[in-house]
C-alpha cells in the first residue's frame, strides 16, 4: 500500500512543478496570447482555494482535482512552445527544490476574483427576489 502512496504523492509533487511551469509560461511573451490565458485560467484554479465542485460532496468533491486540473494542465502544456517550456519547466524544479514558491499577489487577486463573484451572485440572487 506504501507503494501507491508514494507514487500518488510524486504524481503530486510533478502536477505542481507543471503548474508553477504554467505559471511562468504565462508570463512570458514568446507564449501566444490564447496559451497565456488559458495557462492564467488553469493556473488560477489550481491555486485557487475555491473549487468548482466543493470536496466535502462525496466522490465529485475530488472530481475537478482528480480531473479537471490535469486536464487543464496537459491542454495548457499543447499550447505553449516547447523551448519555452522546457525554459519553464527548469525553473520550476529550481524554484521548487529551494522551498514552495510564494506569490502573495497572485493569492489576493485569486481571492478578490472570488469574492466579487459571490458578491455578484448575491445581489443577482436579491433582485430575483424582489417583487
Amino acid at each position: 500500500m506504501s507503494g501507491v502512496y508514494e507514487r500518488l504523492e510524486g504524481w503530486a509533487k510533478k502536477l505542481k512543478a507543471e503548474v508553477y511551469a504554467l505559471y511562468l509560461a504565462y508570463r512570458d511573451p514568446r507564449v501566444p496570447l490564447y496559451a497565456r490565458v488559458f495557462a492564467a485560467v488553469v493556473v488560477g484554479y489550481a491555486f485557487s482555494p475555491i473549487d468548482l465542485i466543493p470536496d466535502p460532496i462525496p466522490v465529485l468533491g475530488y472530481l475537478d482535482d482528480l480531473v479537471l486540473v490535469p486536464l487543464g494542465v496537459a491542454l495548457a502544456i499543447r499550447m505553449i512552445p516547447a523551448p519555452v517550456l522546457a525554459e519553464c519547466r527548469a525553473k520550476a524544479r529550481g524554484a521548487m527544490a529551494g522551498g514552495k514558491p510564494v506569490n502573495k499577489v497572485a493569492a489576493v487577486v485569486v481571492v478578490a476574483v472570488w469574492l466579487s463573484l459571490a458578491a455578484l451572485a448575491v445581489f443577482l440572487f436579491a433582485a430575483w427576489m424582489r417583487p
